[in-house]
């Protein structure tokens, strides 16, 4: 028999690493393709033939349509925008004199700004492009293993000769033509008593009480023993199925002959089955009856694609640009520059090291602004619901009214309103008859606005935290608090034993979610001080920050501020998405909300 390549063995669930498991799947998928059927072959240039070949006609239209669908896009959108990716336009529009008409003429150039953006787009339609492909030609695969490739009728019955049998004897019947399998199932069906009777299978001989699943026969080991069976019709019956993972050129042949215990020849009954490809109708049954949650996620998926994806990408790639007031479209062309943009924020090379000093002092802000944030509410929140939630204490719920009346009015609301409060003139000094800034004052590190905005925040952030708190504080075992007394603990030991233990295991992932979000909150930081006051120290190099400046509000200030720097800005972007990102998932993953999660169930 033509061999045309080496067996490829299953490998145990997890064997090897990431990289070598892929190679293993787009090394079986390449082979399934090269020995597979002409159906296979033809839809990985025409997407649904295969399909369409088999009968599948409903799904076979679709792939077809989609690929139209694709090749018109290309042609006539898609494909300049990501030719013209690697230099993002050569030419500009400008007005030129017609001496025909006497009169200027604008000349349409090329704008970077839509190379770029349409470019991202055509490159993900692309890739969606190459999964759909993916899919049509796995199906093709599929529908190979479902039946025979050189079998164009029904799975069939082979049933040529019947031996007459001895009464009570194990026996088989017995076909004259041996069984070629690709894809599929060989069955054997067995009759009477089998005690002691033995198959040969392609010349080995095996006691049928010693088969056991997973034992391979033949020569290139294609055929493996699946276990036995029982049939309502015909009986007790032995499995066979064809390894999928060894190719060859012509499908393997296969002689089966069962032996009665004092050694005689009995007959053979051989049923291949093969498995019926799947009409468009029970694909659809399939789809809302098996895998409805591919349907429910298929929206928000497509969502998350072209409103969170393609921005980031989008965002990441300019930062390798010169995109700033000088190079904007339609008037100018941004270009490709590198790394110059980190190199400029981390000060890598000559200019000074004034701007890395400037990011420095914005970062350390923006970790200390994080940290209070989250913590002052956390902690000034848990003990504000224990005092509410003590025994003794009265109009619990008129406290609760009124934290929640503090959340009924919009966040924006009330800082704008606190920002005329803490205005130099405002009430505040007007009630205290001083003339403090606030807000403005700039002098030792801007050290009154950030504790002001800080103290703020604790306002605006502490009724949600009770509220949290006060339903968590309810589900603590009172069996704990019990014990606890009875041991002679008091109740400072009480609360750094029981309930702050408690607390933390239940809300850390809310208080990941709180740092990161205080990391990048825009609003408090905007509506109360807009990122002010102005200082020489932090406004330098032509940074553009301000002293209260998170990475966020300096990144939007880049983008807005007069001479924008979008380049600056979506490096300053990729930092904050990186430091959020790995904050996010290396506290969570070594928090004991994930280690120890049965010890609070």
């Amino acid at each position: 028999m033509d061999i045309s390549t080496k067996t490829v063995p299953k490998t145990a669930k997890g064997e090897g690493g990431f990289f070598t498991r892929m190679w293993r799947k787009v090394k079986d998928f390449v082979l399934s393709v090269v020995h597979g059927s002409a159906a296979t072959k033809i839809s990985c240039l025409f997407m649904g033939v295969g399909q369409m070949m088999r009968g599948q006609y409903g799904k076979g239209i679709i792939y077809f349509l989609l690929e139209v669908l694709f090749v018109l896009y290309m042609a006539l959108f898609g494909g300049p925008y990501i030719w013209h990716l690697g230099d993002l336009g050569t030419t500009l529009g400008g007005q030129e004199w017609n001496d025909a008409t006497q009169a200027y003429e604008y000349t349409k150039g090329d704008n970077s700004f839509l190379i770029l953006l349409y470019g991202v787009v055509s490159l993900i339609v692309l890739l969606l492009f190459v999964a759909v492909w993916f899919m049509n030609v796995s199906g093709n695969i599929k529908n190979d293993k479902l039946r025979n490739i050189a079998a164009k009728a029904a799975p069939q019955l082979f049933l040529d000769t019947k031996t007459k049998l001895v009464q009570g004897a194990c026996s088989m019947k017995l076909s004259s033509r041996a069984i070629a399998m690709q894809g599929g199932r060989v069955r054997v069906y067995l009759s009477g008593n089998c005690e002691g009777a033995s198959v040969e299978i392609d010349g080995e001989r095996v006691p049928i009480s010693e088969l056991r699943e997973g034992d391979r026969f033949g020569s290139l080991q294609t055929l493996i023993f699946k276990g036995m069976g029982q049939d309502k019709k015909k009986g007790t019956y032995a499995e066979f199925l064809r390894d999928e993972n060894i190719y060859t050129k012509e499908p393997p042949v296969h002689c089966l002959y069962l032996y009665s215990e004092n050694g005689d020849l009995n007959g053979a009954e051989y049923l291949r089955e093969c498995g019926k490809v799947s009409t468009f109708k029970e694909d659809c049954a399939q789809l809302i009856n098996r895998k409805f949650y591919a349907l429910l996620l298929a929206l928000p998926m497509l969502g998350l694609l072209v409103f969170t994806v393609m921005p980031l990408i989008f965002m990441i790639l300019i930062a390798f640009t010169n995109y700033d007031f000088s190079h904007t479209p339609p008037g100018q062309l941004f270009d490709w520059v590198g790394m110059a943009n980190f190199s400029k924020i981390f000060s890598i090379g000559s200019g000074g090291l004034d701007f890395l000093l400037v990011f420095l002092r914005v970062l350390v802000w923006t970790f200390i602004w994080a940290f209070f944030a989250t913590f002052t509410n956390y902690f000034f929140g848990m003990i504000l619901a224990l005092m509410i939630n003590k025994k003794g204490i009265k109009l619990k719920m008129f406290w609760r009214t009124l934290f929640v009346l503090a959340i009924a009015v919009p966040q924006f609301v009330t800082l704008l309103l606190m920002n005329k409060i803490l205005d130099a003139d405002g009430i505040l000094n007007v009630i205290l008859g001083t003339k403090i800034l606030w807000l403005g004052d700039s002098s030792h590190w801007a050290i009154i606005p950030r504790i002001t905005i800080i103290v703020v925040n604790m306002w605006i952030g502490i009724p949600y935290t009770i509220l949290m708190c006060s339903g968590i504080l309810m589900n603590i075992p009172a069996e704990m608090y019990e014990a606890a007394k009875l041991d002679g603990a008091n109740p400072m030991q009480m609360f750094i034993n029981i309930v702050l233990p408690y607390m933390l295991h239940v809300t850390t992932p809310y208080l990941i979610t709180q740092f990161v979000g205080n990391i990048n909150n825009f609003n408090v930081i905007w509506l109360l001080s807009g990122g002010g006051p102005v200082d020489n120290i932090n406004y330098g190099a032509g940074a553009k920050a301000q002293a209260t400046d998170l990475l966020v509000t300096w990144l939007y200030r880049l983008t807005t501020d007069v001479n924008p720097q979008y380049n600056l800005a979506s490096v300053i972007g990729i930092i904050i998405f990186v430091i959020s990102a790995a904050l996010s998932l290396i506290t969570f993953n070594r928090s004991k909300a994930t280690k120890n999660e049965e010890d609070y169930q």
